[in-house]
């Protein structure tokens, strides 16, 4: 069991975890929505999947996932043979949170001539129950070689779904989940900020409600939303999306100012994530240094998972795998 962690003041935890890095051969893997001191002693920074990818990739025997719960299972199906560790155990997500497989499998089998294109923010269970896996960056190269009228349940992100079919012109059946972090936005006052930087674009990321999105200069992934204040010439860019990506941004370009899109008190603090910011440094260590918490998927559910995964990555080709940054991104 895991020292309390305020039996660990004093100790040189930077330090440590690069020492525990190299005993166990372990990758550590920082989600862009992770605190900055993670993200910067982590080996790649960037999105679940691209992660996931990565860290398949290496010779590490411990994968240590700074992320939430189905992140790190993600890592395990693609990487059996590795141990898989993730800081805090109650990491969850809301989306996960919204479709309970059971539940799920129900909705399926109410719907037998809908395939399900499922969000990758879900448990590894859900996945198991879907035809094809999607990234907000995959789904609608996913989507396009799709027939118009072939019927679609899309999971678990309505907002998400909802975009897609706007783009698309599609009307799938939408699973009613939404993600806290990206509800919790206010328009009201998102054209307060704008009034106040009218230059600044806004750049979204499509888990947004369509009040928001309605505003947006860029919808896209995290990794888009970066390259896109990257890539911009405006001195001055409103994030719409969990504000913890900004770090990267300012490291990547420190003359330009970043602002997070506020909440409806007019800051930005409702829309950090609860789950993310579990994953502390000093739980980082402990979960080194104990080898847990560790994730386990029993053999049928992973097999049953890594197919519409393996089905993404074939329709997707190119798209995904790549865009995390690191080593020490």
């Amino acid at each position: 069991m895991n020292a309390p962690v305020q039996s660990l003041k004093g100790l040189d935890l930077k330090a440590e975890i690069n020492r525990l890095r190299k005993e166990r051969n372990a990758v550590i893997l920082g989600h862009y929505y992770q605190t900055p001191d993670i993200q910067d002693i982590a080996d790649f920074v960037g999105d679940s999947l691209d992660l996931s990818a990565k860290a398949a990739a290496t010779d590490a025997d411990v994968i240590a996932f700074c992320g939430v719960r189905f992140m790190a299972e993600v890592a395990k199906i693609l990487s059996p043979q590795k141990t898989v560790i993730l800081p805090d155990m109650a990491a969850g997500c809301s989306l996960e949170d919204s479709c309970p497989p059971e539940e799920f499998a129900k909705f399926r089998a109410a719907h037998p001539d809908h395939i399900a294109i499922t969000y990758i923010n879900c448990s590894a269970a859900v996945k198991a129950h879907s035809d094809i896996i999607v990234t907000s960056s995959s789904a609608e190269k996913i989507l396009a070689q799709l027939p118009m009228d072939q019927k679609i349940i899309f999971a678990p992100d309505k907002n998400l779904g909802a975009y897609f079919n706007r783009k698309t012109g599609r009307d799938m059946l939408l699973w009613p989940g939404a993600c806290i972090v990206h509800e919790a936005f206010s328009e009201t006052e998102l054209l307060k900020l704008k009034a106040q930087y009218p230059d600044a674009p806004i750049a979204a990321h499509p888990e947004c409600p369509a009040f928001i999105l309605d505003h947006a200069d860029e919808v896209g992934s995290t990794r888009a939303i970066l390259e896109f204040a990257l890539k911009s010439p405006a001195e001055t860019i409103i994030v719409a999306t969990e504000p913890h990506i900004i770090h990267q941004m300012q490291k990547a370009a420190p003359h330009k100012l970043f602002i997070g899109a506020p909440g409806a008190d007019g800051n930005c603090n409702c829309n950090m994530c609860p789950y993310m910011a579990l994953n502390t440094m000093e739980k980082l260590y402990l979960a080194l240094r104990d080898m847990e918490p560790r994730i386990e998927i029993d053999e049928e559910t992973r097999i049953a998972a890594k197919r519409p995964l393996d089905r993404m990555l074939e329709m997707a080709g190119a798209t995904v795998g790549k865009g995390a940054m690191g080593p020490r991104g």
